[in-house]
């Protein structure tokens, strides 16, 4: 599955963003999808991630509460809405596909990504 991701940019903290993601190629309902960041120096790590009926998700505990992660099968998106954004969110950020249908929280349980989408939170 090929994945693009858009929405990101520049915000002041405290502020939101809504990413999006779409996929093209395999059938997207077969996958489980997520989110995952990368910051210079740091590890990358996700932050978010839901099964193929949107019925179960996955939140990395820095973002509980603030970040929401959905999806639309008919039209082959994922979506991560930002909310209470903080400098510390600060990373490329990136949509992925998972392995099989459910929901993953380590980057090994991905098999597929696309070309992120930076966030930069001004403090």
């Amino acid at each position: 599955v090929q994945l693009q991701a858009s929405g990101g940019g520049l915000v002041q903290a405290g502020g939101s963003l809504r990413l999006s993601c779409a996929a093209s190629g395999r059938t997207f309902s077969n996958y489980g999808m997520g989110w995952f960041r990368q910051a210079p120096g740091k590890e990358g790590e996700v932050v978010a991630s839901i099964s193929w009926s949107g019925g179960s998700t996955y939140y990395e505990d820095s973002v509980k509460g603030r970040f929401t992660i959905s999806r639309d099968n008919a039209k082959n998106t994922v979506y991560l809405q930002m909310n209470s954004l903080k400098p510390e969110d600060t990373a490329a950020y990136y949509c992925a596909a998972a392995r099989s249908s459910r929901v993953y929280t380590t980057l090994a349980d991905f098999i597929s990504w696309g070309q992120g989408t930076q966030v930069t939170v001004s403090s």
